[in-house]
């Protein structure tokens, strides 16, 4: 028990090291650190606000609050995805000790754009306030739950583009144009009401989706539906198996090709 304990610890602090090393990287001599974490999805909100709300005039209610819901929650997933690409590859020299547990620089990555993304909540409840709605007490818990599903299928996708990575050097770009359809695929800046009827089934086979769909039920309605959890799960547990599968296929290899 006392070595279980011991191992946990040590994986605790080198979790805590690795997290403070990338917001050191990240906010180095930036004297606005924490404004450049929320500034881009509130531009993008003020862009889509202004093209489909004032200009468009979609119908949707309260569409500021929809907006940036689905912004930082995409953030996550976006900054994550691509920042993991490097994840392996920006870190040769600890790739190549022996006794270092490599997967934890993909899970460091996605843990640190998860900070990112809970320091952008208390932004996203002034917007809750300002649209005279009031929290839920669901988000005591629907936040943590939504929080661990969504880093499990996070570093799922996290762990498989840093391992091929080092063996397919073009899939850096492809990562980028990747996120971009998903992006636009995804029901961030419209709502799945404005998707005609035939296309909607396809939205099933967008992870993405469930994840956008859960936290602006809970924020702007302050409900967890379990069918959308439920989804978001089994999404989550599959995206994780597949990439430890594919980091453990590939691991034995990374010091050949660093």
């Amino acid at each position: 028990m006392k070595d279980i304990w011991n191992r946990l610890e040590y994986y605790i602090d080198l979790v805590v090291v690795l997290v403070v090393k990338e917001f050191k990287i990240r906010y180095k001599n930036s004297m606005l650190g924490y404004f450049w974490s929320i500034a881009n999805p509130l531009a993008l909100s003020l862009i889509f606000y202004f093209a489909f709300k004032i200009i468009m005039r979609v119908p949707i209610k309260d569409y500021t609050l929809f907006l940036i819901t689905g912004m930082f929650a995409w953030q996550w997933i976006a900054n994550a995805v691509k920042t993991s690409v490097y994840a392996f590859l920006g870190n040769s020299s600890l790739i190549k000790k022996v006794n270092f547990p490599r997967y934890m620089l993909p899970v460091a990555v996605v843990l640190t754009e998860g900070i990112h993304f809970c320091l952008a909540i208390p932004i996203i409840l002034i917007f809750v306030f300002v649209y005279n709605r009031v929290p839920s007490v669901s988000l005591l818990y629907g936040v943590p739950l939504m929080f661990i599903l969504q880093f499990g299928a996070i570093l799922g996708v996290a762990l498989m583009v840093a391992s091929v990575n080092l063996f397919f050097r073009d899939l850096e770009r492809l990562v980028d144009i990747f996120l971009m359809f998903v992006f636009y695929l995804t029901p961030i800046f419209y709502s799945i009401d404005m998707i005609p009827e035939p296309y909607k089934s396809y939205l099933m086979f967008n992870p993405a989706m469930f994840f956008i769909d859960a936290w602006r039920r809970l924020f702007m309605d302050g409900t967890v539906y379990p069918s959308v959890i439920g989804w978001s799960a089994l999404y989550s547990v599959v995206l994780l198996l597949i990439g430890a599968y594919i980091y453990n296929r590939l691991r034995w290899r990374f010091a050949e090709v660093l």
